[in-house]
């Protein structure tokens, strides 16, 4: 390595021996100001309008940017007059730009069908900037030397897929990303005789903070639940997750650790279903948001297990602990969007555990590595993707995952609620809550109806009052008799079906009323049925008939 002053910047992929020196002159002016030009870039971004409009966030900018500022005076005077110099070397390394490039590819296509993702954009590019100056400061207070590559890319990125704080709360953001630097920095264990982080450190800040959150009950100070559910709304969204995982997959072998956590969980949904009637989860086998964790969060091969074998029982626990935590959390009453990020820094302690397992000769007959012995390095890869993309296209055939699960209508819910299947009427409860306040008259009265107005009269009420606001005669009935007796129940008028059936990704206001009653027909109301059956649709009058 080149001496001769406070700051040398060096230029090395990780495939090269020999580092190649950019600037070996005096006090290295670009090492000098690349942690200052983030901050103040970051601190410039105060001006922008959409920060000015919002007090907490401006002075959340301009404190933040403070702090770093006051960080890097420190590390200037500490350094002065030393003979060890604070370097920068560029490092480039595939797991962190791959991983990068296929987080970035599905925030730039989900955003395009839910137009918040790009209004926020200019606030990820501020943690992208305050992650590269608090790295840098961090590494240069730790060993006087950073490795400068995309290494915050995947982070923030994987971070902003999953949880946003929202404006006023924004401070919160920076604390999430610094918490995950600290983790990196500073839990580390020896793997594979060397010094590595024990956490992901994306998924470590994101599982304590959603521990916090449920302590606290403070969810809505963030977007998470919106995030959860507004990935449906880009269509084919499991087709794209699976697409942009496969370089990854390709490049560092986790294919099986996704593999055996979704085909873990389809096989449990499924003997759920044949058991109960109902689905485990409300809109699918697999839900979007966690099939986006089995392929983009707990997949970090730092932070997985060695072996093959210990790989599949990782993705399996994933997938088991997913489940479990869905249904703790619905239990205690409290949102259940954080089953998939709780789960992975513990299972990031488990992993020197898993890789100690003294397998069975049994067992070895299940070990990929075993299978495939006569199959090496990235052609192992290949094969082990090559079976990941028949069974995708078998889940997908018989609708395990993808945007035409039964378990998305509400009619499904309505009769499993009348039925008293499990978790029927909790199920059916949540779907007709969310589409009254979107604007469903006839939901707000289903709601009313579910809530038991001899029970909880004023909740009920409240319900039927919303209803008979948006135009529903039915509420307005229920209204002048508090829902006593058996509240008056009617099918959805036209402009309900517009809303009602939209599962969340499609905008219904073009189509003419025969082509909502077809659909309604379609997800199971009678009522469209009828109503297409009546315009001459033989297919409606057969299913109404039936």
């Amino acid at each position: 390595m080149a001496t001769g002053g406070y700051y040398s910047v060096y230029l090395n992929e990780r495939q090269h021996s020999n580092p190649v020196v950019t600037d070996q002159g005096g006090r290295g002016p670009v090492a000098f100001l690349l942690p200052l030009g983030f901050t103040i870039a970051l601190a410039a971004m105060s001006w922008l309008p959409a920060v000015t409009q919002n007090s907490h966030l401006r002075w959340t900018f301009v404190s933040v940017a403070a702090g770093l500022a006051v960080w890097h005076g420190m590390l200037l005077v500490r350094s002065r007059g030393k003979p060890t110099a604070l370097t920068v070397e560029i490092v480039l390394e595939s797991r962190h730009y791959v991983q990068a490039s296929a987080q970035g590819t599905l925030l730039l296509y989900w955003g395009w069908y839910w137009r918040e993702v790009y209004d926020f954009a200019d606030l990820i590019f501020a943690q992208l900037l305050f992650a590269y100056a608090f790295d840098i400061l961090l590494s240069w207070s730790r060993r006087g030397s950073y490795s400068l590559g995309f290494s915050p890319f995947p982070v923030i990125f994987s971070i902003n897929l999953f949880l946003w704080f929202k404006l006023d709360w924004f401070v919160f953001q920076f604390l999430l990303i610094a918490l995950g630097l600290l983790a990196k920095e500073f839990l580390c264990w020896h793997k594979d005789g060397r010094q590595v982080h024990i956490f992901n450190p994306s998924s470590f800040p994101l599982g304590l903070c959603s521990l916090g959150l449920l302590v606290t009950g403070t969810t809505d100070i963030t977007w998470g639940q919106e995030i959860a559910t507004t990935l449906n709304h880009a269509p084919q969204i499991y087709l794209a997750i699976f697409l942009v995982s496969l370089p990854g997959q390709w490049l560092f072998g986790v294919t099986t650790m996704t593999m055996s956590a979704v085909v873990t969980m389809y096989g449990f949904g499924l003997a759920y279903f044949t058991v109960t009637g109902t689905y485990y989860f409300v809109d699918a086998y697999v839900p979007v948001a966690v099939f986006l964790g089995m392929h983009l969060l707990f997949t970090d091969p730092s932070t997985s297990p060695r072996t093959e074998l210990g790989r599949v029982i990782f993705g399996i626990l994933y997938a088991l602990s997913v489940m479990a935590l869905y249904a703790a959390l619905g239990f205690f009453g409290v949102p259940q969007f954080y089953d998939k990020l709780l789960a992975v820094p513990v299972m990031n302690l488990a992993v020197h555990a898993i890789d100690r397992i003294r397998f069975t000769r049994v067992a070895q007959y299940f070990d990929p590595a075993v299978l495939a012995r006569g199959i090496v390095g990235r052609q192992r890869h290949l094969a082990y993707i090559g079976i990941w993309s028949t069974v995708f296209i078998v889940l997908t055939a018989v609708e395990a995952v993808g945007n035409n699960h039964p378990g998305r209508w509400v009619p499904f819910w309505q009769q499993a609620c009348s039925d008293n299947r499990p978790n029927g009427c909790r199920h059916f409860g949540v779907m007709v809550s969310t589409l009254c306040r979107s604007g469903s008259g006839w939901a707000c009265n289903e709601y009313g109806v579910l809530l038991q107005p001899q029970l909880r009269p004023d909740l009920a009420v409240d319900a039927f009052m919303r209803a008979c606001e948006l135009g529903f005669a039915a509420g307005c009935t229920n209204v002048e008799t508090k829902g006593m007796g058996a509240p008056v129940q009617t099918p959805p008028m036209l402009s309900d079906y517009r809303i009602v059936l939209q599962e969340r990704r499609e905008h219904l206001s073009n189509l003419m009323p025969l082509e909502l009653y077809q659909r309604a027909c379609t997800q199971g109301f009678m009522d469209g049925c009828r109503r297409a059956c009546d315009t001459g649709d033989q297919e409606a009058c057969g299913a109404f008939g039936s």
